[in-house]
């Protein structure tokens, strides 16, 4: 770049040169907001942000989603659409000094009536005092702020940023979108592989469209990585076939057929062993998915999924061990992780079993569904409490009489709690199995003993309680 800020030749070359050699993934990406894949729930066309972007009207927003799911494309599709002058950061090398600079341009733009975007990646990795920078230059409008991260931005950005901005969250590709770009990388002469006459198999691209976990970024490597390093056949064409695709990515593809059906049904058989209480089954397909390579996050997510479904109270140390499991793989990965992984399923497997937790959120859903909202009984709802320390003195300032379950014997008492219009619904009901059992048997004894008072007591209060509040 010269001094003027003009791009002489050797700049415009290397230009050329970066763009011709950058990654398939970073060269496929769209340049208007109609090519993007995917995200229809926010860039559908009857969408906020796509009408937006269209309309060259943004405001702040952030991006949060895992890696590989366009945060990045969506931006940069922005900045391809938009007349404001776009600026780019990382948060993971860049500072004040280059917030400094963007800003101090920002004000030039705006004595000439020009916007500033500030694209800033994985923002989450400025410190407080880096975001708090910002917040002045946001709040009036000096740059308009698009913030790009992994975490959630509720916990790791600035509270003030996260109040001026709109929040977007992206969720991985589904495989039929990852197909759709997987073809796309395939056939496009320009910016995908199409010069070196690739085709790839329909089982192939079934394959690594799935076991991409929907990062569209690990799709596209693969393919080109496929595309590289195989040799022509005796057609002229370079064929990635579903043997080509699995040493790529280095995952196997054990029992997938075009549909991928065998692979779900594997995943499948493994929930139902579990469920259905056969340790050794569940091992094995914990085996079969480990040796095709599936990710053991997935793995760990199902486990903890059918503690809590299918084990529930009956077992409540299911759930305990299931996550514990889940930190463990991701802290310690493979093959170590195989273990842990197998613990944890065949001590699900081996859990006495209930799904009343389940059944209870069928029924209150259904009962929300049904009713609406429905007014929280008075004596329930927060209240401030003259001279009673928490509502801890047993009735609320409007002496409606809510009574305090810690003043009664076995810490209980007979009060309602649900609303009026649905006062005697049932949705929990404990089964007869494992700790369950425990659960039903001590529900029945604190509801007997309070439906007898003790002597001298008609009201069915103790006579601690009476004392402490003279009734």
């Amino acid at each position: 770049m010269t001094a003027g800020g003009h791009m002489d030749l050797f700049d415009y070359m290397s230009e050329q040169n970066k763009e011709k050699n950058a990654p398939l993934a970073s060269r496929l990406r769209p340049e208007t907001v109609d090519e993007v894949v995917g995200h229809t729930h926010i860039l559908g066309k009857d969408k906020l942000l796509y009408r937006a972007i269209k309309a060259d009207q943004l405001g702040s927003i952030i991006f949060f989603g895992p890696p590989g799911t366009g945060k990045t494309t969506i931006a940069q599709v922005i900045a391809k659409t938009t007349a404001a002058d776009f600026k780019e950061l990382n948060a993971t090398t860049s500072g004040k000094k280059d917030m400094e600079e963007v800003v101090s341009a920002a004000k030039e733009n705006r004595a000439f009536g020009k916007k500033t975007i500030l694209f800033i990646d994985e923002i989450h990795r400025f410190n407080k005092a880096q975001q708090d920078y910002l917040l002045p230059f946001v709040e009036d409008g000096t740059v308009t702020l698009i913030g790009a991260t992994t975490e959630n931005p509720y916990f790791e950005v600035n509270r003030a940023l996260i109040s001026r901005s709109r929040i977007f969250e992206l969720k991985p590709l589904s495989a039929a979108d990852i197909k759709t770009l997987v073809y796309r990388a395939v056939s496009d002469p320009e910016k995908g592989m199409g010069m070196y006459k690739a085709v790839i198999d329909d089982d192939a691209a079934a394959f690594i469209s799935d076991v991409a976990g929907g990062d569209a970024r690990a799709a596209l490597n693969a393919v080109e990585l496929g595309v590289l390093t195989t040799d022509p056949s005796a057609d002229g064409k370079i064929h990635l076939t579903l043997d080509v695709m699995q040493e790529c990515i280095q995952k196997k593809a054990l029992g997938y057929d075009k549909n991928g059906d065998n692979h779900y049904d594997v995943i499948s058989a493994f929930i139902k062993s579990m469920r259905g209480s056969d340790p050794d089954a569940a091992s094995y397909y914990l085996a079969r998915m480990l040796a095709a390579g599936e990710d053991i996050k997935f793995i760990a997510r199902r486990i903890m999924i059918c503690a809590s479904e299918d084990v529930g109270n009956a077992d409540p140390m299911a759930i305990v061990v299931a996550t514990n499991a889940s930190l463990a793989v991701e802290r310690i990965g493979m093959p170590e992780a195989g273990i842990i992984l197998t613990q944890a399923c065949t001590y699900v497997a081996c859990a006495p079993k209930s799904n009343a937790a389940v059944i209870a959120r069928d029924k209150a859903s259904a009962c929300v569904e049904r009713t609406g909202t429905l007014d929280v009984p008075v004596y329930l709802r927060d209240v401030h409490y003259d001279g009673q320390e928490d509502g801890k003195g047993g009735f609320d300032s409007n002496g409606t009489g809510y009574k305090y379950a810690h003043n009664f014997p076995l810490h209980y008492v007979n009060q309602q709690y649900l609303p009026d219009a649905i006062a005697n619904e049932k949705f929990y009901e404990l089964s007869d199995q494992g700790y369950e059992k425990n659960l039903k048997a001590w529900g029945r004894k604190i509801r007997e003993a309070q439906s007898q008072p003790p002597p001298g007591d008609p009201d069915g209060h103790c006579t601690k309680f009476r004392d402490l509040h003279g009734k």
